[in-house]
């Protein structure tokens, strides 16, 4: 019988060590559904140089044979702010109903004179990313990359977010987010960091603030430097996001939106 060892040893090792997962993980949401419309306004120092639009498409798409929600968010600046650099911005992600992960993402950067276009397909099973990249006229690139379980991209990172419970939560508690962006995979470690009341231009919102840890960069200054408030509420929304950069200030606060699953609470209520 122990010749036989080896041989079903070596049979397991191929049958276990190939085998990709056959089911996705399944995340409770109560915050976002179909058509919710979020408005912003990106003010730079003391202007207001863009606006920014985040929006779920009214229907449900099917990518992977899986239900998605079609997640948008679109940046422009304003046409005096064009003057300086014209920005128009597309990112999209079609994140699983049920498992709140991408299926595919895709990017469209207009920048100045630089372009970029980027399709992203996610394979949860095989923990693979399939990219497809084009800048100008240049032939497009295609490359797979491996990574981690439940992998998020930046988009449907927020909305991961929003499913998280921050009632036990204490005051410097920290959530890793794994992500794949721009062909690297990454750990966003976010810290909770309490709650406060913020004004927006929607009014004064009760919130949840949270600060992820960024990585170094050319970009934002130091590793706190990005400050996020959802909502404290069921939906979770973002409400106002404030980043401290190298060439200045950033705020970008919600001042319209439709379209909630559950009633915005303001500070009065």
């Amino acid at each position: 019988m122990k010749k036989f060892f080896p041989v079903l040893i070596l049979f397991s090792l191929v049958i276990f060590g190939f085998a990709t997962k056959d089911r996705m993980r399944q995340l409770p949401n109560d915050s976002f559904s179909t058509g919710e419309v979020l408005k912003y306004k990106v003010h730079y120092g003391p202007i207001t140089a863009a606006e920014a639009v985040i929006n779920i498409s009214p229907d449900i798409h099917t990518i992977n044979d899986r239900a998605c929600y079609k997640a948008t968010v679109y940046g422009r600046t304003n046409s005096s702010f064009d003057l300086f650099i014209r920005i128009r911005d597309t990112w999209q992600s079609y994140i699983d109903t049920a498992a709140i992960v991408p299926h595919r993402s895709f990017r469209n950067i207009e920048e100045g004179n630089y372009r970029k276009r980027e399709t992203v397909d996610f394979d949860h099973y095989a923990n693979k990313a399939h990219v497809e990249k084009k800048k100008k006229s240049k032939k497009a690139e295609k490359k797979t990359y491996k990574v981690s379980d439940n992998v998020q991209d930046i988009v449907s990172g927020f909305y991961y977010l929003r499913t998280l419970n921050f009632d036990n939560m204490r005051v410097g508690d920290k959530t890793t987010v794994q992500g794949f962006f721009d062909e690297e995979n990454f750990d966003m470690e976010v810290e909770y960091r309490g709650r406060e009341v913020v004004s927006t231009k929607a009014g004064d919102i009760r919130a949840i603030k949270l600060v992820p840890r960024m990585p170094k960069n050319e970009m934002f200054k130091g590793e706190n430097s990005i400050t996020v408030y959802l909502s404290d509420d069921k939906n979770k929304i973002p409400v106002l996001i404030q980043a401290e950069m190298f060439v200045g200030s950033v705020k970008v606060n919600l001042y319209d939106y439709k379209n909630l699953k559950n009633k915005l609470l303001f500070a009065r209520n």
